[in-house]
């Protein structure tokens, strides 16, 4: 039986639609999405962070809502070479309305123009900021935390480790959606030749484009691959979520059951028939799930 034949009913049409998509190609883009109406609710701002290099961050808030708010800091999907913080737009019209959140958008460079670190120090340049200025935007210090989806998602990981370790921004929580965290591929999941929407090539490329002379060698750090850390102690409580046809099923699966054997509050979601960007069908019955799943985690993890 061909993993297609698996997938979802509902989401049979998204994935025929995406199914020509390969990143191992120069032409690759991401999918064109239908224009999604923001609300007038949440104010949003595009700021320059400085650093060197400077980064442009998207800052959301919910208008209305006074006193210091928590923060989401949100690293957005594409294979570490595609994407914009444009991406995480509809994500945070709807968080900074239901959990009155202000959400941060990093608009971090992309490989392969620029190999790590660069694009995960461009991550902790922003983190940083925003906690060191959070008075000023009305933000929480010790409510900050990490999401992101795809290589968003492996960057949120390893910018958990790197804050840990740094010990200048303390962090209340990660989320983790399918989250592109092993370079290796040497999972089952991640080695299957007809994983639908997300083959192992664009995998690999994506990989490939990202560490670039660290591709394929033992000199891969921590840091650009977060799978490979020993010691998953002390990192903040997480939310791990993904699709049981997504490549990376089984690096997140293991990912979340080392953190829980760390003593690492974590909840872990596994959607069936679901493979990688199963939320493009935004109206389906998975992808609200999801959405819903993701939301009562984070109103415990928020509670001041």
């Amino acid at each position: 039986m061909r993993l297609a034949d698996l997938v979802d009913p509902e989401l049979a049409e998204t994935v025929d639609a995406l199914g020509g998509f390969d990143l191992d190609a120069d032409t690759a883009t991401l999918p064109t999405l239908p224009p999604v109406e923001l609300s007038a609710a949440v104010s949003r701002s595009d700021l320059v962070v400085p650093g060197e290099p400077d980064v442009t961050i998207r800052v959301h808030r919910p208008l209305g809502i006074a006193g210091a708010l928590p923060c989401v800091v949100s690293m957005h999907s594409g294979g570490y070479v595609l994407g914009d913080s444009s991406l995480d737009d509809q994500l945070f019209d709807r968080w900074c309305r239901t959990l009155h959140v202000v959400g941060v958008s990093v608009d971090y460079r992309r490989a392969p123009t620029t190999t790590y670190p660069g694009p995960l120090m461009d991550c902790y340049t922003a983190l940083r900021w925003v906690h060191g200025h959070a008075g000023e935007f009305g933000i929480d210090p010790d409510r900050i935390g990490l999401h992101g989806v795809g290589a968003g998602g492996g960057l949120a990981a390893a910018l958990a480790l790197v804050a840990r370790d740094h010990r200048e921004v303390p962090l209340a929580f990660q989320v983790l959606d399918s989250a592109m965290i092993d370079d290796r591929q040497e999972t089952r999941s991640s080695r299957l030749e007809d994983l639908p929407v997300w083959s192992s090539r664009s995998t690999e490329y994506g990989w490939r484009a990202y560490l670039g002379d660290l591709y394929g060698t033992t000199d891969v750090p921590l840091y650009a691959a977060a799978s490979r850390s020993t010691d998953l102690r002390r990192l903040p409580p997480a939310f791990v979520s993904v699709g049981a046809l997504d490549g990376f099923h089984d690096e997140n699966v293991d990912y979340a059951t080392r953190l829980n054997h760390a003593g690492i509050p974590t909840e872990l979601h596994v959607y069936p028939g679901t493979p990688h960007g199963y939320h493009l069908a935004s109206e389906s019955h998975v992808a609200r799930q999801s959405v819903r799943d993701k939301i009562a985690w984070l109103r415990r993890r928020l509670r001041p």
